[in-house]
């Protein structure tokens, strides 16, 4: 199998972008990849993974990704007779492109491949369109069987399942999650709230994020309630954005000039996992797919440096700071809440803001930490750099069945 590495990366700004489109998007974020990379054009790539979620709320489904890179390929920036490989996985989707450009590359069958994932979410004109997108990621032939799930673990939990028509039910479920957390552990609405605030105050030094202002732990708590104990402000904004990666393999890296070799980051591990209809005390698929991850890096925990995790609610990165076992389970508000998980802490996590202040387009996310974990590898992040990077992280759940996400990814990076 061969080795793969990285040697371009790049995320566009997130936020409301309504005169941007889809196109638009993956044009910028195409070509920030090949600059990244050092490479005067695409004509190196041989294949193509695309992740989207939701043009088919514009009425544009099955070959999105060609689509997209049509006109690209008409002036000669692309190029022709690439395969484009559409994949959707509801906040993930990102994390899968990547993980079959890495499959393309560990098999053999390819030496440079393209991993790139675009979403709009902002429809100003019509709220209905991203309402929609959103509900393709929970069951939506059998709703009785997660609506009964909800109901029963309410009372485990001691919150009920009571969805709002200002919010999606995906807050709902988080919140719920919360609330356990809370009965069993003890941790504090300001505990969830301390990472937010951090995630605001990273998200400031980040020229990418769709937030860039600070906050405080009390501000954080002041702010509007979307489903207690969640705040707005402990919770993931829609808007648009791009993201991408260049691939290659040994081989091909050996063949790049110098500059491009010294930036290359080698991609230790990536894995999958699938989520199913857990009791609330049960530990979730992050779990498992890190698990996968650190045996295929053949490293554990502790040899993390940095990490970027999937924090559509404040709460998640408490609750991940467990699954991925940089801290004891159910010690996750105090980990966070000792300053462990910020710039100059033990472990900074989600230095680029993550989703709470970075922003969160469903199909670019998972793209868009492998581009802030490089920039960190690499010594490139500005004011966001922690020192002596060497291994990083990547956590990225998306869809869900139960409290579960449906599908999680796990990416480990190293320095060349």
């Amino acid at each position: 199998m061969s080795d793969v590495y990285l040697v371009g990366a790049f995320s566009t700004v997130f936020g409301k972008r309504p005169d941007d489109t889809v196109k638009d998007l993956a044009r910028e974020a195409y070509l920030g990849v090949v600059a990244d990379a050092g490479l005067a054009d695409g004509d190196v790539i041989e294949s193509c993974w695309f992740g989207n979620c939701g043009m088919w709320v514009e009425e544009q489904g099955s070959i999105r990704g060609q689509v997209c890179l049509t006109p690209l390929v008409r002036e000669g920036l692309f190029p022709e007779r690439v395969p484009v490989i559409n994949v959707e996985g509801g906040c993930a989707t990102a994390s899968m492109a990547f993980s079959g450009a890495w499959k393309d590359i560990a098999s053999g069958t390819a030496d440079t491949v393209l991993a790139l994932g675009v979403e709009k979410t902002f429809y100003p004109n019509d709220p209905m369109q991203s309402a929609r997108l959103f509900q393709g990621g929970i069951d939506q032939y059998d709703k009785s069987e997660w609506l009964d799930y909800y109901a029963a673990a309410g009372e485990v939990a001691g919150k009920a399942f009571e969805p709002g028509p200002n919010r999606s039910i995906f807050m709902d479920t988080y919140a719920m999650q919360a609330c356990y957390h809370m009965k069993r552990y003890g941790t504090t609405p300001a505990q969830i709230a301390a990472a937010a605030a951090k995630n605001h105050c990273h998200g400031a030094l980040n020229p990418r994020a769709q937030y860039r202002f600070e906050m405080t732990v009390e501000e954080v708590l002041a702010d509007r309630e979307v489903s207690w104990p969640l705040t707005r402000a402990m919770c993931a904004p829609i808007g648009d954005g791009a993201a991408g990666a260049l691939l290659v393999s040994a081989r091909r890296l050996r063949e790049l000039p110098a500059l491009v070799r010294e930036r290359a980051v080698r991609v230790a591990a990536t894995t999958l996992s699938g989520g199913k209809y857990r009791a609330l005390d049960e530990p979730g698929l992050s779990r498992v797919a890190a698990q996968k991850a650190y045996r295929q890096a053949g490293l554990g925990p502790d040899a993390i440096d940095i990490a970027e995790v999937h924090d559509a609610t404040a709460f998640c990165e408490l609750y991940q700071a467990e699954m991925l076992g940089f801290c004891e389970e159910g010690q996750g508000g105090g980990f966070v809440e000792s300053g462990a998980t910020r710039l100059g802490g033990k472990l900074p996590i989600n230095t680029s803001g993550g989703l709470l202040s970075k922003g969160h387009p469903v199909g670019a996310t998972g793209l868009s930490m492998i581009a802030e974990l490089a920039e960190q590898l690499r010594g490139e992040a500005g004011d966001r750099q922690v020192p002596g990077v060497h291994s990083a992280l990547a956590e990225n759940g998306g869809g869900v069945v139960g409290f579960d996400e449906a599908a999680c990814s796990v990416v480990i990076l190293q320095r060349a």
